[in-house]
């Protein structure tokens, strides 16, 4: 089994907070695989998934800038080859990316170091002939938009239905790849990977496949596979594809928590969100909705999973008491709101409060028990990226290429407004908005991807 991570450097105020989470429950199957192989990852040396070390956008980090621009804090700017819009994993000095041409035709790793911001690798591992067409929903994503995960020598890349590959971090050779889980994913893939003990797990939420997988991550076999229940009844809807495509999917990226000494993972599709047992794929209870395309990550708190179910007049933001068998939607209940939650970007929780950005320039704080709003302050944007928490300070990233900095707490105040360059040449394919990539934190440096380039953040 693993190793115990080494904490004694930590003061007793953070083990005291430490504490308080894991009798909540709120730290992950995965972030505990994570914590283990990595040793000193409470440190913030990595930053394995795109929401960080426990999988909810914490960071235990102190000395992260507060102010920036383009000549401010700003230890390196890279430029990223192609497009991607996936979001940098950071392990062991090594920042991972995925990228592809705007056509999609080849799918390409790229690490960059770290401290010097210089691009190491650039590998190409998979070409399609004929790559899956976005539609109109190509300026909202990119072929390679599933960010990486990543273990003590290992990075873990997917690419939807073209392909999933393992590399060695130091030599950088594929150690195993997939290229046979297949799905239309219709708007192209979104879902990341995540890890749970020996196993990665991927999301497959298309317009004619629906579907979880998971392999051994030393291996790449499969070891089970589960179909989506949910129960459509849509084909009342309209009878074109392009109605069937947008009804069946999914972008959202599942997460893994442990209740009760068992891991659990809450995973939100079309018409329906899930609880799984990781280790083996089996359904334990279900949540129907009436909503399709979900994309925020669902968050834990005390016992609930806060959810966003996607788009539709039906979408709602719900909080369901974890446990129970079978269809729990009208038992499980703990509240939910119809009009303001976020339709993209994951929300956020700290102490007793959850946090979210809209679409439509807004900032909303509620209580996480009841629902019951807060505040709602206009900061302007739209927004994509997930917020983090750290240094007791919430980020938020916004598609103008601008981070609003705020207080935590239930009187609203900013703390800084930051804005990086967004613009491309007008015949630039890749011209488009700033932040759709999530940012990680590792040590004092915070790690941000534009659409165009990487840069580190750091005061001088």
């Amino acid at each position: 089994m693993w190793d115990a991570p080494r904490l004694a450097f930590v003061d007793s105020s953070w083990w005291s907070r430490q504490f308080s989470r894991m009798k909540s429950a709120l730290i992950s199957t995965f972030a505990l695989g994570i914590f283990s192989c990595c040793g000193n990852a409470f440190a913030n040396e990595n930053w394995p998934d795109f929401r960080g070390p426990t999988g909810d956008g914490h960071v235990e980090s102190v000395g992260v800038p507060l102010h920036w621009s383009e000549t401010k804090n700003i230890k390196w700017k890279t430029e990223i080859p192609m497009l991607g819009l996936s979001s940098p994993i950071v392990m062991d000095g090594q920042v991972w990316l995925t990228t592809a041409d705007v056509e999609g035709h080849d799918y390409y790793v790229l690490c960059v170091d770290a401290e010097s911001g210089k691009i190491t690798t650039n590998k190409k591992l998979f070409h399609v002939e004929q790559p899956q067409s976005m539609g109109n929903g190509s300026r909202d994503n990119s072929y390679a938009t599933p960010s990486a995960v990543a273990e003590s020598g290992r990075v873990y890349v997917h690419y939807g239905n073209v392909g999933t590959a393992c590399l060695d971090t130091k030599t950088r050779k594929v150690i195993w790849k997939r290229d046979d889980l297949k799905c239309w994913h219709y708007r192209g893939a979104s879902s990341s990977p995540v890890l749970s003990e020996n196993l990665l797990i991927l999301t497959f939420d298309g317009a004619d496949l629906q579907y979880t997988v998971a392999l051994d991550k030393r291996t790449g076999n499969t070891v089970w596979k589960t179909d989506r229940s949910a129960k459509w009844n849509d084909e009342h809807i309209d009878k074109q594809m392009v109605r069937d495509g947008d009804w069946r999917k999914a972008h959202a990226t599942p997460l893994i928590v442990t209740i009760d000494g068992k891991p659990v993972m809450c995973s939100t599709g079309a018409k329906a969100a899930y609880a799984y047992n990781p280790r083996n794929g089996k359904e334990l209870w279900r949540v129907d909705h009436l909503a399709y395309s979900a994309s925020p990550r669902p968050v834990f708190h005390d016992g609930h999973f806060i959810i966003v179910t996607g788009f539709s007049r039906g979408a709602e933001m719900v909080s369901i008491k974890a446990g129970g068998r079978g269809v729990v939607t009208d038992t499980h209940m703990n509240w939910k709101i119809s009009k303001t939650f976020p339709k993209y970007s994951s929300p956020i929780l700290v102490d007793d409060l959850v946090y979210f950005a809209m679409d439509d320039s807004f900032l909303l704080c509620l209580e996480v028990k009841t629902g019951k709003t807060v505040w709602k302050e206009r900061v302007g944007g739209k927004f994509r990226a997930c917020p983090i928490y750290v240094d007791g300070r919430l980020y938020f990233f916004s598609l103008e290429g601008v981070t609003t900095v705020i207080k935590p707490g239930r009187d609203f105040k900013v703390l800084a407004t930051n804005r990086l360059a967004t613009d491309a040449p007008r015949d630039d394919p890749r011209r488009g908005p700033g932040f759709m990539a999530s940012p990680a934190v590792v040590g004092k440096a915070m790690f941000l991807r534009t659409r165009h380039h990487l840069y580190r953040v750091e005061s001088e």
